[in-house]
């Protein structure tokens, strides 16, 4: 674990280098020249379930898209899996690429597929695979998630928002990734759906060995189902840790988002 200064300096950490699956260094990020991320550095680590908080407008979801290749950075750099993406051959990149699975926030399903459809895109798009053993392999992935069988033949359009978020999170699932990218994956949801959402990340999580990269800003899912939260502020990480780290800061922002009065409640809740 390492613990980011203002001005976004880490102390140094005993960590093994083999662990760590995803390491952004120094990474800024403008967009029309305005800076967004300024030398932003995270590392995440196998098997953990990071929290990725900030301020609304901080570029939580800038950094995610960067990290993904969707969108340029000016400086700095991405390595996943120890491979730096900037210096790697096409061939490493889709190997790369195989390796990630992506729940976008709403879903970002495709309205005219359906669900068992949208599951075998990545498998269409990455895999030569017969039909028959594409439908197998996506029925696989929808009932890991938790959907009911005839959820498979229907449209995004015919599913509750807890339905889609599950039908989006089968196709991220789909080529068996290592590490999973998860945009606000419970936001709109009702609070039952939402823990139970975060139990089948967990869940997912241990069974399949992920390592979980979340961008949030539900408190529930900080307190219950991350290992490690990292806070995104003044253009990079203010601050990283465990809930109790983020307890224990000073920093106003994370004093205020993690001290505050709902935040104790949650926190007696978790510890009783």
């Amino acid at each position: 674990m390492a613990v980011a200064s203002g001005n976004g300096v880490k102390t140094a950490q005993n960590t093994d280098e083999s662990e760590i699956v995803l390491s952004v260094h120094e990474v800024t990020v403008a967009i029309e020249d305005k800076l967004i991320l300024d030398k932003l550095s995270l590392d995440i680590k196998r098997g953990e379930i990071l929290g990725f908080v900030g301020a609304s407008g901080a570029g939580k979801s800038v950094l995610l898209r960067t990290i993904l290749g969707l969108m340029p950075k000016q400086s700095g750099t991405i390595r996943l899996f120890g491979v730096d993406v900037d210096k790697a051959s096409e061939m490493e990149r889709l190997r790369i690429d195989m390796r990630l699975g992506v729940l976008f926030q709403h879903g970002a399903l495709f309205s005219a597929l359906t669900v068992l459809e949208n599951v075998q895109v990545p498998m269409r798009e990455y895999l030569d695979l017969p039909k028959k053993l594409m439908d197998e392999l996506a029925m696989l992935k929808v009932e890991l998630v938790g959907l009911p069988p005839d959820a498979a033949q229907k449209f995004p359009s015919e599913l509750s928002g807890g339905m889609i978020k599950r039908a989006a999170l089968a196709r991220a699932l789909a080529l068996d990734p290592d590490i999973v990218f998860l945009d606000e994956p419970t936001s709109g949801l009702d609070p039952i759906s939402a823990a139970e959402f975060d139990e089948l990340v967990v869940k997912l999580r241990d069974t399949m060995d992920l390592t979980v990269y979340m961008v949030t800003h539900d408190l529930d899912t900080l307190f219950t189902a991350c290992d490690h939260v990292a806070v995104l502020g003044k253009k990079r990480v203010l601050v990283e840790g465990t809930i109790d780290d983020m307890l224990k800061s000073e920093e106003p922002w994370v004093k205020s988002y993690f001290r505050g009065k709902r935040a104790r409640q949650l926190d007696l809740a978790a510890r009783a």
